[in-house]
C-alpha cells in the first residue's frame, strides 16, 4: 500500500480514508478552517507564541469564520453539527494550540454555558454579540485550591436584595483578562452552585486579574488568576438554570469532547511535519527516511494517530446520533491526550536538534500536548470518571 503524503498540507494524514465518510458540507467546512490554519496561523503564530502575547491579528480575521457558537443555532450562532464542531478543534489545533484553547473557551465554555443554561432573556441579551465576536467570554470555575476537586469549590454569592455578592478566587481562567463577559462559578447560601455572569470583569469594582506568567505551553492564550472581593452581580446575571454541579458538567462534558479531538490535531502536525522532514533531511548520503529506526518511529505515530483519528471520528458519529456520553468523552481525552504526547516527542526525536526550533513548530506542539494532558480533565479524573462508569463504583475520594 502506498501511503499518499505528495499534499499533507492541504490533504492531511488519513490512512483509514475517513474523510470518504465527511458529507460534502463538513468536508468544505474542514478544508475552510485548514486554509485558514495554513494562510494565517501557521506562518504567523511563533512570535505571538515565544513572547506570550495575544495574537489579536490572528483573531480579527477569526471573526469572519462561521464557527462561533459551536452547535447553537440561534442569536446568530453557527449551527455546526457535532463532526463539524470536532473537525473544527481539530484543524485549529493542527496550527496552534493557544488560537484553539481561545477559541474553545469563548465558544465551547462561555457561550455554551449562556446557551445551555441560561433563560431565553439571557441568551437573547449576550449570544448575539458574542457569536459576532464584538464581546469575548470567559468561564471561571478553577480555583488556587481547587482544580479537579471543582465540585468543592469555595467561591461564594450571597444574596443581598437586587444582587449577589461575590467573594473568592479563580485560576487558570482563559480570556479573562481580555473579557467583556466572565461566567464565574460560586455557591449561594443554600450552598447551590450557580453560574455569575460578570459584565466587563476588568472594570468591575472588587475583581482584580493578573495574567500568569512563564508558562511553556499555549504561551499565547491569556490565562489569569483572578481575586473577587465583594464583587456586586445582578441578580438577573445568574444563570437561571443551573442548580448543581451536574448542570455545569454538563458544558465541561463538551469541553472534552472538543480536547479529544484538539490531541489528535496535535499529533497529526507533528507526524505531518516529521514525515515530511524525515524525506528531505538528508544524512550518509540519504534521506533519513530510509533508515529503519526513523521508519520505526513513523510508524509508531502514523498508528497512534490513526488509532486517536478512529476513536474521534466513531465518538463524533455517536454525537451526530445524539448520544452524547461523558463516559465516553472522558475515555477519548484520556487516550488521545496521553498519545498526542508520545507522539510529539517522537516527531521532536525525528527532527533532532531541529526540533528545538520553535521557527519548526513541533517543539510548540510538544508543549502544547503537554496543556492538553491536564486540562479540561487530567488523565487521572477522566480515567476514574470512565472506570466508575465501568464499574458503578466511585473511586474518586
Amino acid at each position: 500500500m502506498v501511503l499518499a503524503t505528495e499534499n499533507l498540507a492541504l490533504e492531511g494524514f488519513d490512512f483509514f480514508k475517513l474523510s470518504d465518510k465527511l458529507t460534502d458540507k463538513q468536508r468544505e467546512f474542514q478544508m475552510m478552517i485548514r486554509q485558514f490554519v495554513e494562510a494565517e496561523v501557521k506562518p504567523n503564530i511563533n512570535p505571538y507564541w515565544e513572547r506570550a502575547e495575544f495574537p489579536w491579528p490572528i483573531v480579527e480575521k477569526m471573526k469572519a469564520l462561521p464557527i462561533w457558537g459551536g452547535m447553537m443555532e440561534d442569536y446568530g450562532c453557527a449551527g455546526l453539527d457535532a463532526l463539524e464542531v470536532g473537525l473544527l478543534a481539530y484543524e485549529l489545533a493542527r496550527g496552534d494550540g493557544s488560537v484553539g484553547t481561545f477559541y474553545g473557551v469563548h465558544s465551547g465554555l462561555a457561550m455554551s454555558s449562556i446557551g445551555m443554561l441560561g433563560s431565553e432573556e439571557q441568551r437573547a441579551r449576550w449570544l448575539p454579540a458574542m457569536a459576532k465576536l464584538e464581546k469575548i467570554g470567559a468561564f471561571g470555575l478553577t480555583e488556587p485550591t481547587n482544580g479537579s476537586d471543582a465540585v468543592n469549590i469555595r467561591t461564594t454569592a450571597k444574596r443581598e436584595g437586587d444582587y449577589y455578592i461575590l467573594n473568592g478566587a479563580k485560576r487558570w481562567i482563559g480570556n479573562a483578562s481580555i473579557a467583556d463577559l466572565l461566567v464565574v462559578w460560586a455557591r449561594d447560601d443554600e450552598g447551590n452552585l450557580g453560574g455569575f455572569v460578570v459584565e466587563n470583569p476588568s472594570e468591575t469594582e472588587g475583581m482584580t486579574i493578573v495574567d500568569l506568567q512563564g508558562k511553556i505551553g499555549k504561551r499565547a492564550v491569556l490565562n489569569a488568576n483572578i481575586t473577587i472581593e465583594n464583587v456586586r452581580v445582578p441578580v438577573e446575571n445568574r444563570l437561571a438554570n443551573v442548580s448543581s454541579f451536574r448542570d455545569a458538567a454538563v458544558v465541561l462534558g463538551m469541553g472534552r469532547y472538543g480536547v479529544a479531538w484538539e490531541a489528535v490535531g496535535v499529533a497529526s502536525a507533528v507526524f505531518e511535519m516529521a514525515l515530511k522532514y524525515a524525506k528531505e533531511r538528508e544524512q550518509f548520503g540519504k534521506p533519513i527516511a530510509g533508515f529503519q529506526l526513523i521508519q520505526q518511529k513513523l510508524v509508531e505515530m502514523a498508528t497512534e494517530v490513526s488509532l486517536m483519528q478512529l476513536l474521534a471520528f466513531r465518538m463524533g458519529e455517536l454525537a451526530m446520533q445524539g448520544y452524547f456520553d461523558h463516559a465516553m468523552f472522558s475515555m477519548a481525552k484520556y487516550n488521545n491526550a496521553r498519545k498526542a504526547r508520545y507522539v510529539a516527542q517522537l516527531g521532536r526525536e525525528i527532527l533532532g536538534g531541529n526540533g528545538i526550533l520553535i521557527e519548526n513548530h513541533i517543539a510548540r506542539l510538544m508543549l502544547d500536548a503537554e496543556v492538553i494532558y491536564t486540562y479540561e480533565g487530567t488523565n487521572e479524573v477522566n480515567m476514574l470518571i470512565v472506570g466508575r462508569e465501568l464499574t458503578g463504583l466511585n473511586a474518586f475520594v
